[in-house]
């Protein structure tokens, strides 16, 4: 019985998630067919047949999918202004990347990878860049936590110390590299506010959570470089190298004391 009914489960989950619908996948199914196979596990009746029962489903599927995006892609849907024109973009999406995973979450993984070259960006050529930064937002939201590093730990280090410690990053935090200033457009829409198109220009944008709440920033070119460098386990005296080496820092000393502060008060390092 238990062999039977995961058989069952497993071929009902394929007609459900049909990218073509249910009908194309009856077709596909060897013991099923137009003949009416599929009458034999689902009962129908004069109202519905057991394929419109299954159609409802499928249905209720792709439209709880279809809010899940719209949940996590707020910004985009703005963008494309009309709701219509976002179910299409999913329809698309999904033929193109059927979810794989159990976790709803993950059914926007590839959104920003579909919108380089779809057609939307023809009139919103930023688009795919703002989808980039609202899945790293439910990722970091998702992201493993780890106790934040208090400043009274450094504070305790012995000057001859400093050179050789690492500091380390939060675990769910990303620096994300993108061509257009999206930011601003997303905090707009998250503010409900007039949002205007996203200027292009090489950023890099900084995501992280503390405690329950996402956040995000566009970082200057000396923090952007110290931050990758501490992700890649840099020695804070390599650190400061790097933002005494930027051209527009002209206290590095002053500069490399802001940059921990704010880093600290982030809580965007790892204690440990």
């Amino acid at each position: 019985m238990p062999t039977r009914l995961k058989k069952l489960e497993s071929l009902l989950y394929r007609l459900i998630t049909a990218p073509s619908g249910v009908a194309e996948g009856i077709a596909a199914e060897r013991d099923l067919g137009p003949g009416g196979g599929l009458d034999a596990i689902v009962l129908g009746d004069d109202r519905l047949s057991a394929e419109a029962r299954v159609d409802i489903y499928a249905d209720m599927y792709f439209y709880r999918l279809l809010d899940a995006l719209k949940e996590d892609f707020p910004a985009t849907l703005a963008v494309l202004g009309d709701s219509d024109n976002f179910h299409n973009l999913v329809t698309g999406y999904l033929l193109e990347y059927p979810p794989t995973e159990p976790s709803i979450s993950c059914c926007g993984r590839y959104l920003a990878v579909y919108l380089r070259d779809h057609p939307a960006r023809e009139d919103a050529p930023f688009i795919a860049d703002l989808a980039r930064l609202e899945r790293a937002i439910v990722e970091v939201f998702l992201g493993p936590d780890a106790a934040a590093l208090e400043a009274d730990s450094l504070h305790a280090l012995a000057p001859a110390d400093w050179p050789a410690i690492k500091l380390r990053l939060q675990p769910s935090a990303q620096i994300l590299a993108l061509q257009w200033r999206v930011s601003e457009l997303l905090r707009a829409v998250e503010e409900q506010r007039p949002w205007k198109p996203a200027e292009q220009g090489a950023v890099k944008v900084l995501v992280w959570r503390r405690n329950a709440r996402v956040f995000y920033r566009d970082l200057e070119e000396a923090e952007a470089a110290a931050l990758e460098a501490v992700s890649r386990g840099a020695a804070f005296a390599k650190i400061c190298e790097i933002v005494a080496a930027d051209d527009h820092t002209q206290d590095p000393v002053a500069a490399m004391n802001r940059m921990l502060a704010r880093w600290l008060s982030d809580g965007l390092l790892m204690g440990g």
